[in-house]
């Protein structure tokens, strides 16, 4: 094969005349046209075992070994970097697999590049923000959230990507998640970790319910939360009330607190730009539930705009110890909620106010047309007496139609 005869390999005749006369030309002193006819012939065989004998992926344990028969090292100076003595023996007798995070630490301290160790998908980015090391994986496993798996904090990072996948992305997590401070009215003791795994469980259920509307801004206003309010008389009024929700095109999400998050709701939006309430029904009480849910669906109206990054986190106790403090959205959201469920010229004159008596009570409920519990809570927490009028309140009535098994 001369130069004025340089044709594309096609076959394996080709291929091997080719090769002969690189070899003929490796051979010989060349001139610069056999220069040329080299580097053309080179880049022809090239291409053409690109195509007909690809190289397989190397296998990542090999790779291992490999690089530690390079640096001359033994299974016991592995143990530090893969965790231990006995993930290095399982990880090089093929028994155990490669965990994220021990691809990053082979890549960082080896420098095997990380394709080869976690195949053609390259490694993907870490979680921003959020504390691998402190993230409550065993309580969401105990919940069922997650799949129950051994060695869960080995396969932390994993399931944290798998949650935020769920959830809509690296951008699903509102970034005031990110930090202290991260709510307007969240408890100062609260566990970010605990807040931000109950935050993308919740976000990671809302992109999955049935929705029957679309959501609209400007659908949400006062008489909007009174005509929810009124679906506080039927028995199965919690249930009456997500289902009217979806009807609009948002989401009502239930989700048991987790431990020291202090929490009763929560105001966010999906990627998809769909409204979300969260809750958490932490105390089970007709009088908690409505005024929390319209309390977060005040929020959404009033207060952040579709597609805003911020989230709304609500402990409503503080409600009852730091008034004075509140943030102005806060109160306002208050102020929404409570007048939805009574109206405020209603219970201004009502003797309901003054003389909390079972007729009262009824009687103003009656006229509100709210459930009594509504009317026991409001004069409870003016009153600041939670003994008050205990009975009325719908303890254990709320939870059975809202909650799911596992929370």
């Amino acid at each position: 094969m001369s130069e004025s005869h340089i044709r594309p390999i096609h076959s394996d005749q080709d291929y091997a005349a080719a090769l002969a006369r690189i070899e003929e030309l490796m051979e010989m002193g060349r001139s610069s046209a056999e220069d040329d006819e080299l580097d053309v012939l080179a880049t022809l065989v090239e291409v053409y075992e690109d195509r007909h004998f690809p190289m397989d992926t190397p296998d990542p344990v090999e790779a291992i070994r490999f690089r530690m028969q390079q640096l001359d090292m033994n299974q016991s100076d592995l143990a530090p970097i893969i965790g231990s003595r006995a993930k290095a023996s399982e990880v090089l007798s093929g028994k155990r697999d490669l965990t994220l995070k021990m691809i990053r630490a082979l890549h960082k301290h080896l420098g095997i590049p990380a394709d080869i160790l976690i195949g053609d998908g390259g490694l993907p980015k870490a979680p921003s923000g959020i504390d691998l090391d402190r993230f409550p994986l065993a309580e969401m496993a105990r919940r069922g959230w997650i799949k129950k798996t051994e060695n869960l904090k080995d396969h932390a990072e994993e399931i944290v990507q798998s949650l935020i996948a769920c959830a809509g992305g690296p951008e699903a997590l509102p970034k005031a998640l990110f930090r202290q401070g991260h709510g307007t009215r969240a408890n100062a003791k609260t566990d970010i970790n605990a807040l931000q795994a109950w935050c993308l469980h919740v976000l990671c259920r809302a992109r999955d319910v049935d929705l029957e509307g679309r959501y609209e801004t400007g659908m949400i206003d006062l008489e909007f939360l009174r005509d929810l309010a009124r679906l506080s008389t039927f028995d199965e009024g919690p249930r009456l009330a997500r289902q009217k929700l979806a009807q609009h095109g948002i989401a009502l999400v239930v989700a048991a607190h987790m431990p020291r998050t202090y929490l009763d709701g929560a105001a966010l939006w999906t990627v998809e730009n769909v409204p979300v309430v969260g809750m958490t029904i932490r105390y089970d009480r007709l009088d908690n539930f409505w005024f929390c849910l319209l309390h977060e669906l005040a929020h959404l109206a009033r207060h952040f705009p579709e597609g805003t990054d911020e989230v709304f986190i609500d402990d409503l106790q503080l409600r009852e110890r730091n008034h004075e403090r509140d943030d102005v959205r806060e109160r306002e959201a208050d102020e929404w909620a409570q007048d939805a469920l009574i109206p405020s010229d209603l219970w201004e004159k009502h003797p309901a106010r003054s003389s909390p008596n079972v007729r009262n009570i009824l009687s103003l409920a009656h006229e509100a047309g709210v459930h009594p519990a509504i009317v026991a809570g409001r004069v409870r927490h003016e009153r600041n007496n939670y003994r008050l009028l205990s009975q009325f309140v719908g303890a254990k009535e709320v939870g059975r139609f809202l909650m799911e098994n596992g929370g």
